[in-house]
């Protein structure tokens, strides 16, 4: 393939947030339906050694945005949602390198790496001077945070969107509300639609408590049913008019389900049997189809990489009472998996990841070892793009495993849970390193994968990492223990 070819490809990324290994059906679901990922999973490859870096979500998008892995950067972690932004513009990132190489460059959904330079606190009332369209996006389209969140509104560009001057937006996330006239969950309880099982007990916004609290902004905050399909619509005018510039496009489309609140528009209410959070993954699962529509109704879908994925593994109960315990019946959200959202074990990083593209050497399943931050430099071999020595520091050229040429994938990767304790995976061998903290986070009902002991798991054998053989490896518990320090104080691992 020339370099002109690899240079017209489009990519899209379709990020899903809190998806976990087992939520699709193509990964062994037989309580969710996905059929729109199930034919994209059929027609492209599909990895069962995929990782993001991190298992919460604001380190895994700095690291698949930048190729690093998140210990490099001492601020990324889970951001509040009035937080500077913890990207750099000095720093190369992704869509730096697409728009080097000629490319249309957009961003839509759910963003989670801060806004503003962090000089001083950001007033939602007047541009912001650092957003996503300093970072390599042409266009940027984004939710600032997270859906349980303040502020809820859309940021276009560097401008809250539909922002009333006469109704200002004050944003403040201390401890107590320095906002007397607004509806808060303990004084209004009336006007909860959904109440909370731990924490969003802040503003009240939309009949939702919150994290943080909000004032103003009356005609700009968002309607949670109607956020799939505003970004969707977004993301299908972001390809439209893509094709306007005579230029590829890549899109960083960044889903906001299944995390809480879960909210799914009219047409998905009761569309499973699992409640909300089935419904809002039947809800991601139609918008993949909607997407992948209207690429066909373009005849561009045979031009175009479609990459899917998660930012981490998955969790039932983060906060709000909509029964997803109760309902979930046999469904297994990690599937094989031990833990979850949060979780050094597995289920807290090993995410499901689709790969379809026009140039595929095979088909089917592959069990590469591959991870999120690789996806930086397999691009640049894919546009033919040099990488400087400081860009993308821990991404790897995994390109062939990508297409389905390389069966194997990386030789190790390093991922780290909620309280950035470290997990190295190397061939069969899973390694968690000690590191302190409770072995259950009771509020979520999630194993974390915590403990002062080494933990050592044999994956060929273990996928459910239930017999811990450290006593029996002693040598490759040192080994692996080595490594996780050389890493941690090594420049990059590219």
């Amino acid at each position: 393939m020339s370099k002109s070819e690899r240079n017209q490809r489009n990519v899209i990324i379709v990020y899903a947030d809190d998806l976990g290994f087992g939520d699709l059906s193509c990964y062994g679901s037989h309580q969710i339906s996905t059929p729109n990922l199930d034919r994209l999973c059929a027609e492209g490859l599909k990895f069962t050694n995929a990782y993001s870096t991190s298992a919460v979500c604001t380190p895994s998008r700095y690291s698949i945005l930048t190729g690093r892995y998140p210990f490099r950067n001492s601020r990324a972690h889970i951001l509040p949602g009035d937080a500077g932004c913890i990207i750099s513009p000095e720093l190369d990132t992704m869509p730096k390198l697409f728009q080097r190489a000629g490319y249309h460059t957009g961003i839509v959904g759910k963003w989670h790496l801060g806004l503003g330079d962090g000089s001083h606190p950001i007033d939602w009332n007047q541009e912001i001077n650092l957003t996503p369209v300093d970072l390599g996006f042409d266009e940027s389209f984004i939710f600032p945070a997270t859906a349980d969140r303040v502020p809820c509104v859309y940021v276009e560009g560097r401008k809250v969107v539909n922002l009333d001057p006469d109704d200002p937006i004050e944003v403040s996330y201390e401890e107590e509300c320095p906002f007397d006239d607004i509806p808060t969950y303990h004084k209004n309880p009336e006007m909860l639609e959904m109440r909370s099982s731990h924490g969003h007990d802040m503003s009240i916004v939309g009949g939702i408590g919150r994290i943080g609290y909000m004032r103003g902004g009356s005609k700009a905050v968002w309607k949670d049913e109607d956020l799939a399909e505003t970004f969707l619509s977004r993301a299908l005018r972001f390809i439209n008019d893509s094709q306007n510039t005579e230029q590829p496009f890549f899109l960083y489309y960044a889903l906001h389900q299944p995390h809480v609140p879960r909210v799914p528009s009219a047409r998905f209410r009761g569309a499973t049997a699992l409640g909300p959070r089935g419904d809002v993954i039947a809800e991601l699962d139609w918008c993949v189809g909607q997407l992948i529509e209207e690429l066909r109704r373009l005849d561009i879908l045979d031009d175009t990489m479609i990459i899917f994925s998660s930012d981490n593994g998955p969790v039932l109960d983060d906060g709000y009472v909509d029964r997803a315990y109760e309902l979930n019946g046999t469904h297994r959200a990690a599937g094989p998996l031990r833990g979850g959202k949060y979780s050094k074990f597995d289920g807290g990083t090993r995410i499901p990841f689709i790969v379809s593209c026009p140039n595929l050497v095979r088909r089917g399943e592959s069990g590469a070892l591959i991870s999120q931050a690789d996806l930086f430099a397999s691009f640049a071999h894919m546009l033919d793009m040099p990488l400087e020595p400081e860009s993308a520091v821990d991404s790897q050229d995994m390109y062939a495993a990508l297409i389905g040429e390389d069966p194997v994938g990386r030789e190790e990767l390093m991922v780290e849970d909620v309280t950035c304790g470290k997990m190295l995976r190397r061939g069969n061998w899973a390694y968690l390193s000690p590191s302190e903290g409770a072995p259950f986070m009771g509020n979520v009902r999630i194993e974390t994968g915590l403990s002062m002991d080494p933990q050592l798991y044999n994956m060929d054998y273990d996928i459910g990492q239930q017999t811990n053989v450290a006593w029996d490896y002693e040598d490759v518990v040192k080994d692996m223990e080595e490594r996780i320090q050389r890493i941690v104080r090594s420049e990059g691992t590219r």
